[in-house]
């Protein structure tokens, strides 16, 4: 079994109750980057990171980006160790529907061993986790065993538009043999979990426009073209009745799991029948209904509409054909996808299957590509041992559905490995009201960073 240091176990022990303290002032700080609003909060957030870097013993700044500012720490006392590059970001989600909350979303709440408020688990208390772990490492040892660079960003919630850009001004700065992102999570609370691929993610909004203004629909239903209708054909056109996407070459890059992996799947604790009634539905059925569901989750590539609108929705009726309709799309990409090809192919077959009568208009944005993990990287079994020492049981592997542009982005812009070790749960309700940190994730995961930075010093 792999243990701590124990006069690092017993640091960390002895600081709960400060990184305690520590977590609940970030999140008095609403640091929502997509409301302009808080602009000056969103500063305030990345300045005290900054702050407890330097009280910590890192040397620490302020980086300017074309957007909000990104936190940056290092220390690099360790000549001819690793350099590792830990990721995470301080902003976070609006907090609507406010009403839902049952404490105050930025007035951090203890309640049956959880902490609940907004960014407790999405981000600032996994990157708290870190800071605490170098913070045992210095103040014990007085050194750590490798050189370390944290890039704290904050517009990760708003898709990280300035992100790209960062890394290519700060290029030299960020170099590093290894990524560190806490930004995920577990698979269950009893079961620790290394993450070992993320979902790229591509989005459109599909404009069809019909007559010049709304038209009554006595004198011309019947014989103009209904745009919502037109959009609704095509939105119908893009699956199978088997949930598989029509487009051609969308499929392209994406490999069947090796069987070692689909006989994982098949050994995990997944009850399909109790998750669809707790997300209120009768049964699992989108996406590819012959697959596994946690397959279809984390290594099969979506399709889905994410919002439909257009015509009348006021109160009783107004009988026209409206001018126009419009849809959001989004498709989740896994293995060899390329996110610039699916964009196009998306977009042609839109305009191919478009019903005449109507004209039809594309936007596309976002383009981030699909990660997937080596677990034979040294840097994984480190990570592996490092969690054995958090958690007591070694970790399985998962993959996730979500996406990290900034994962991509180090990825390809400086080609660096990366272990996606976050400790969150998956009922953590990160992004709705009364998000959560349960503690024993908290401190098990600063025991497991403290641990992991041993055990890369060595792989």
């Amino acid at each position: 079994m792999t243990a701590l240091d124990p006069r690092l176990q017993a640091y960390c022990d002895d600081a709960r109750a400060r990184n305690l303290d520590e977590l609940r002032e970030w999140i008095a700080i609403p640091s929502i980057s997509t409301d302009p609003q808080h602009r000056s909060d969103v500063r305030r957030c990345c300045e005290r990171v900054v702050a407890h870097m330097r009280a910590i013993g890192l040397t620490a700044e302020v980086l300017e980006t074309d957007g909000n500012p990104i936190a940056y720490g290092e220390w690099s006392g360790a000549p001819g160790k690793p350099t590792a590059l830990i990721y995470g970001h301080y902003d976070v989600q609006p907090v609507d529907p406010i009403a839902l909350w049952v404490t105050p979303p930025f007035e951090a709440t203890v309640r049956d061993g959880k902490l609940f408020g907004r960014g407790a688990v999405d981000d600032k208390g996994q990157v708290l986790m870190h800071l605490a772990a170098i913070e045992a490492h210095l103040r014990v040892r007085g050194r750590l065993p490798i050189n370390l660079k944290i890039v704290v960003e904050g517009e990760e919630e708003i898709g990280s538009p300035n992100f790209d850009a960062a890394v290519e001004r700060y290029h030299a700065r960020f170099g590093a043999d290894v990524v560190i992102v806490s930004d995920t999570a577990v698979y269950s609370e009893d079961i620790p979990a290394l993450t070992t691929s993320l979902r790229g993610l591509v989005t459109w909004e599909i404009a069809v426009s019909g007559p010049t203004s709304d038209l009554h629909s006595g004198y011309f239903g019947g014989v103009v073209r209904n745009p919502i209708e037109a959009l609704a054909q095509i939105l119908a056109a893009l699956k199978d009745e088997r949930g598989r996407v029509r487009v051609p070459g969308f499929y392209d890059g994406v490999a069947e799991l090796p069987p070692a992996v689909t006989a994982e799947l098949r050994a995990l604790p997944y009850d399909e029948a109790r998750e669809a009634a707790a997300l209120g539905v009768d049964a699992l059925t989108g996406g590819e209904c012959e697959r596994l569901p946690l397959e279809r989750m984390w290594y099969r590539p979506t399709l889905e509409c994410n919002g439909i609108w257009g015509g009348y929705q006021g109160p009783g009726s107004k009988t026209i054909v409206p001018s126009w309709a419009r849809a959001k799309l989004s498709a989740r990409l896994v293995g060899a996808q390329d996110p610039a090809r699916v964009r196009e192919l998306v977009a042609a077959y839109v305009r191919e299957i478009a019903p005449a009568g109507v004209r039809v208009a594309i936007e596309s944005d976002g383009a981030v590509r699909p990660i997937v993990v080596a677990r034979d990287h040294p840097a994984v079994a480190a990570a592996v041992r490092a969690m054995t020492a958090g958690f007591g049981k070694a970790p399985v592997f998962i993959g996730t559905g979500g996406s990290i542009g900034p994962v991509a982005t180090f990825d390809r812009v400086l080609g660096l490995p990366q272990i996606l070790i976050g400790v969150g749960l998956p009922d953590d309700a990160i992004h709705a009201p009364n998000e959560k940190f349960d503690l024993a994730q908290f401190y098990g995961g600063i025991v497991t960073m403290t641990a992991l930075y041993d055990e890369l010093a060595t792989a």
